[in-house]
């Protein structure tokens, strides 16, 4: 082990005040050192790994980013004896193990490879919305939606981006923000499809329908997605889970994301509900989440490629922080279907780069045989945030008798204390230089 372990600054480093983007180059050259000699960032095996990656997130981020439409269906519907906090449950717990999922999937991962993770991870993930299907009941919907969807999909997730991670260096941003459009792609083409065919099929072929499609987004996954490391079962230690989080800026990466993550979804779970309180049409309100999606292709792609040339801390700091600002500034005191609307047009292009970055901060700050389990690790924290946000949220909604007024206060302030707390630890991380970090 070396005296400071990647992504940890010696007291030496910062009094020295180097370079941020020596520290950039020196990182990505260090978490990529036993590949020494193989190609990375380019050849046909690593496009077409993203290409593979692009698949896997549109299966399963971009059906979790759609969650908002089938959460007002829920509860205007099918669910309309429940209340919106306890509808929202199916959403965050299913968030919460797709990101919660990595704390397992990430050993897994690193242990075996991504071979096995997809092939039962997308079982379980069609087999769920197939369930879903012929559900009726609070609890099975629950059961097949959160539980057995979720997993599948986390599964899914963390083969496909420490795989992705193991091809790239110097290009990483811009793989997973390319990868990462897969997402936003599926966050369109979801709740248009699923808001127009349960009028026309039902709510049982709506679904058979998105589970075909998860089936079929499903082969091209396994046919193209492959780690370039050589994976060795390692033992379960919880120290394994406990090191990462002896680095100060590691410690403080997960703490940011994770304030930040409390109030990153609630747009897309509630803007659709809050929308038609405001008399929006359900029509237009129900395109909202796809308006969200759609900027938020160019909002993982163009900071990914951005970040790789000025420094991806830099980029995710402006990114959170102005999400944050946009909930203050037009969310909270819209009360026009332009407001709203311009508020899914820009939140969705600045908060893409969550997604898109987040795995590339975490690649940056570690060792490239512990990818996984660190991207996991984090993940795991940020899970819970998302878990209990939304019944949050939903509570405030409920206590103010439908109004969302306190609901946007609580996006707004998570997500800005998110990012002052992330700016902070690129201050820590490097210093005060505004270079490339």
């Amino acid at each position: 082990m070396p005296s400071h372990p990647p992504g940890v600054t010696s007291e030496s480093t910062l009094a020295d005040a180097r370079p941020e983007q020596d520290i950039q180059k020196d990182d990505d050259a260090a978490n990529l050192q036993d590949l020494a000699g193989k190609p990375v960032d380019r050849g046909r095996d690593a496009w077409v790994v993203t290409f593979g990656t692009w698949w896997a997130l549109f299966i399963a981020f971009g059906w979790t980013n759609s969650l908002g439409v089938l959460q007002n269906y829920y509860e205007k519907d099918l669910l309309r004896d429940s209340s919106t906090s306890t509808v929202a449950w199916i959403a965050s717990t299913q968030i919460f193990i797709m990101y919660g999922g990595g704390i397992i999937f990430g050993n897994v991962f690193d242990s075996y490879g991504p071979r096995w993770l997809i092939y039962i991870g997308g079982f379980a993930h069609v087999f769920g919305l197939m369930m879903v299907s012929i559900s009726r009941n609070y609890y099975q919907i629950f059961l097949s939606q959160a539980i057995c969807s979720g997993l599948g999909a986390s599964a899914i997730y963390y083969a496909c981006i420490g795989s992705l991670a193991s091809w790239f260096q110097a290009k990483r941003a811009t793989a997973f923000g390319l990868a990462a459009s897969g997402g936003s792609v599926g966050g369109v083409i979801f709740p248009v499809m699923v808001d127009r065919l349960i009028g026309q099929a039902g709510f049982g072929w709506t679904m058979r329908a998105v589970a075909f499609i998860v089936l079929g987004g499903l082969v091209i996954v396994i046919f193209t997605v492959k780690s370039r490391l050589t994976h060795t079962p390692k033992p379960v230690r919880v120290r394994h889970y406990i090191i990462p989080f002896t680095e100060v800026p590691f410690l403080m990466l997960v703490a940011s994301l994770s304030l930040f993550s409390f109030g990153l979804f609630l747009p897309f779970n509630f803007i659709t509900a809050q929308a038609q309180t405001l008399g929006m049409s359900s029509t237009m309100a129900n395109y909202l989440v796809a308006i969200i999606n759609a900027t938020s292709v160019f909002g993982r792609i163009v900071p990914g490629m951005v970040a790789d040339r000025v420094g991806r801390f830099n980029v995710m700091s402006v990114a959170t922080l102005v999400s944050g600002i946009l909930t203050f500034a037009l969310w909270l005191p819209g009360r026009s279907n332009v407001a709203v609307i311009l508020y899914a047009v820009f939140f969705g292009f600045f908060s893409g780069a969550y997604v898109s970055l987040t795995p590339a901060l975490v690649a940056q700050l570690s060792p490239i045989h512990e990818i996984g389990i660190r991207t996991g690790a984090l993940y795991f924290f940020v899970s819970i945030a998302v878990l209990t946000g939304s019944p949050i949220a939903g509570a405030l909604v409920s206590v103010e008798q439908g109004h969302y007024g306190s609901l946007e206060i609580f996006a707004g302030a998570t997500m800005c204390a998110g990012a002052v707390l992330l700016i902070l630890t690129r201050v820590v991380r490097a210093g005060f230089n505004w270079e490339v970090l």
